[in-house]
């Protein structure tokens, strides 16, 4: 019986065939929508990230023939994370859109000071923040988010094969320019709240002009609370068109960061 005889070269190839698409979908894992939340215990990320890549391995191109213990493996497994993070932080700056906008609309209203732990990723939001945070983490569930940052990550072998020269400067230069537009857009979506509770606020400024001797403030805290909280609830019609237009334009840059356009 002919023994089978495996060289070293042969095995590190075969464990590289897996290893380096597991380094890209590890930090596309790490800080993906949901499943990249503190509440979700790392054994399962990790299981994920070898199931998925299980599937997705034998279809890439044969990776380059490297030593696992070597600089430009390090190299390597730093590039590949990188890809993977900065292909879901484009979703998650989708995602804080409507977490800032949550903030504006809290400082307007004098609920600012109403703050809660985000069980996410442990950072302390406000009330309207964490509303507006989960109504988004859902609505991205529900258009099926989660398979466009998978199918968006099989599309990045394509332009940024492993092994290859991965993300450049503009890139990292293209994902700083999306924080003014992540300003511009929760600027946009809270703007109907800022109005109606700004002309509120200028009735009670005529009133306080009118009767120095009334206590406005007692009276008109109460009342900008109650009305915001009013117009906000009837802004929610329009929500599912503002998150589809954030989702839209966040998908389109990130087709943009991967050279896909």
């Amino acid at each position: 019986m002919q023994e089978l005889v495996l060289s070293e070269q042969q095995l590190m190839q075969f464990i590289g065939q897996y290893i380096w698409p597991m380094m890209r979908i590890g930090g596309v894992l790490l800080v993906m929508p949901v499943i990249g939340a503190q509440t979700v215990p790392a054994r399962v990320r990790v299981l994920l990230a070898l199931f998925i890549t299980l599937l997705i391995a034998p279809l890439l191109s044969p990776p380059p023939d490297v030593s696992l213990i070597s600089v430009q493996a390090m190299a390597m497994i730093v590039r590949e994370l990188l890809i993977g993070i900065a292909i879901v932080f484009l979703f998650q700056v989708v995602l804080h859109v409507f977490v800032l906008a949550g903030q504006y609309v809290a400082m307007k209203m004098g609920l600012g000071f109403a703050a809660m732990n985000d069980p996410s990723t442990g950072v302390s939001v406000t009330i309207l923040s964490q509303f507006y945070l989960l109504l988004s983490t859902l609505l991205f569930l529900s258009v099926n988010g989660h398979l466009m940052v998978l199918d968006l990550l099989i599309q990045s072998y394509g332009t940024f094969p492993i092994g290859g020269s991965g993300l450049g400067f503009d890139s990292f230069v293209h994902m700083a320019h999306l924080g003014s537009w992540m300003f511009r857009a929760a600027l946009a979506i809270a703007l109907p709240i800022f109005t109606a509770v700004l002309v509120v606020n200028m009735a009670f400024g005529a009133m306080n002009r009118s009767a120095p001797q009334m206590n406005v403030f007692t009276v008109g805290f109460p009342l900008t609370l109650i009305f915001g909280i009013f117009v906000m609830w009837v802004s929610l019609s329009v929500f599912l068109s503002s998150f589809e237009l954030v989702m839209e334009e966040g998908f389109f840059a990130a087709r943009e960061l991967l050279r896909l356009n």
